[in-house]
């Protein structure tokens, strides 16, 4: 009796598996889905590292008919919501993608903080969190807590040190003093790389004759700029946001302040700072940077301007169309919506990507890209850390015309 019901047992599983599979094969469509900040303070960055990613990517999948899926090819459909800015309604969000949209893909929002906000949630649903807009020294210790999550813009230390090290050649060939002014904005991002700023300032003999954080949604930098220019300090950097960046440009502009080296957050590799401040941007550096030798992230650049009409951001975007590249990837290994697997197949496959081969080590990249940038002839190259093709930096920043 035993082994007949064992049989029977084993017979329904069979057939329960059976129907699961034809029902994969049987979809007509993906779900994929993101909540976004296409309003407020984040949606500057929003709709220049991520949502254009996002769009170009679904086009080209569907314009090859859908993903591959099984040996289909399965449309994408999507759906969006707006967070807002705001941490609260981007969890409801995802939770109302998960649990109501039934989504069968999540993609992340933009921002260290809202990505830390959302982490618990994707965890918690098993979805893969392909976060390339989020910077914090916590991405060790969140990648083991979170197996799903995976931090592409690497930790803030690693930036940091980059900088830190170029910095100090720069000191040793006497072309700046010891002395750095620095500004952070008060939210995960630049609590984050300030924190690791300091030590690692501290640790090369650098002197930080002062630091300064302000709130998000700060719009009067006169005060901070006035007095990082009267501090005498050769070394000025800002670990800011879009609308922050742009202020703090225009208000250095009007104070003609141009310490030897200016270095400012997000923004930077925007194409509308170029466009913005022309030939003012020469010597201007900031996180990211691309090669100009690489074809890849050449004719990225070039499908990007043919749908949306602009450059993409120099730093986080070809990072986050990577990531889109390593998921489909990844779901045609598969062959399947199975989350878990292409989880595990994230986290130990190799995958060809804009930015060459790409394998995690830990659920990050290792040097897969430039960490610092310098505007230099119209082109945000890379200049730091020190490895075959990083370009020379140049000082000092030329005064504002």
């Amino acid at each position: 009796m035993r082994s007949m019901l064992r049989g029977v047992a084993a017979l329904a599983l069979t057939a329960a598996l059976g129907l699961a599979a034809q029902a994969a094969l049987a979809q007509d469509k993906i779900k994929v889905g993101w909540a976004i900040s296409k309003t407020g303070p984040n949606a500057g960055g929003a709709n220049i590292t991520q949502i254009p990613n996002y769009l170009l990517w679904v086009k080209e999948v569907n314009d090859k008919g859908g993903l591959l899926v099984g040996g289909k090819r399965i449309p994408l459909e999507v759906v969006e919501y707006d967070d807002r800015s705001n941490s609260e309604e981007a969890v409801r969000a995802v939770e109302r993608l998960i649990t109501q949209d039934k989504v069968d893909l999540l993609f992340p929002p933009w921002g260290t903080g809202l990505n830390l906000a959302v982490g618990p949630v994707f965890n918690k649903y098993g979805y893969p969190q392909l976060a390339f807009s989020a910077v914090t020294d916590r991405a060790p210790e969140l990648a083991k807590r979170w197996p799903n999550s995976f931090w592409l813009l690497g930790t803030s230390k690693q930036y940091v040190d980059a900088l830190v090290e170029l910095l100090t050649k720069m000191r040793g060939e006497g072309k700046i003093n010891a002395n750095v002014a620095m500004l952070s904005i008060a939210d995960g991002f630049g609590i984050d790389l300030s924190k690791a700023a300091r030590e690692g300032f501290e640790k090369a003999g650098f002197k930080l004759i002062y630091d300064k954080s302000y709130p998000i949604g700060t719009q009067d930098m006169a005060p901070l700029i006035g007095e990082a220019q009267r501090s005498g300090a050769d070394t000025f950097v800002a670990f800011s946001y879009p609308p922050d960046t742009v202020a703090l440009s225009d208000q250095s502009k009007i104070a003609n302040f141009a310490p030897k080296v200016m270095f400012l957050g997000v923004g930077v590799g925007f194409p509308l700072y170029p466009q913005k401040y022309g030939a003012n941007t020469e010597g201007i550096m900031s996180l990211g940077g691309w090669s100009a030798d690489n074809a890849a992230t050449a004719e990225y650049r070039k499908k990007h301007v043919a749908m949306h009409g602009r450059d993409p951001d120099y730093w986080g975007s070809q990072v986050g169309y990577s990531s889109l590249q390593m998921l489909e990837q990844a779901i045609e290994r598969v062959g399947k919506i199975d989350r878990a697997a292409i989880i595990k197949e994230l986290q130990t496959g190799s995958f060809d990507t804009v930015l060459g081969k790409m394998k995690l080590v830990d659920n990050m990249p290792k040097d897969a890209y430039w960490y610092i940038g310098q505007w230099q002839n119209g082109f945000f190259t890379g200049v730091a850390p020190q490895r075959p093709g990083v370009a020379a930096v140049k000082l000092p920043k030329a005064p504002w015309q």
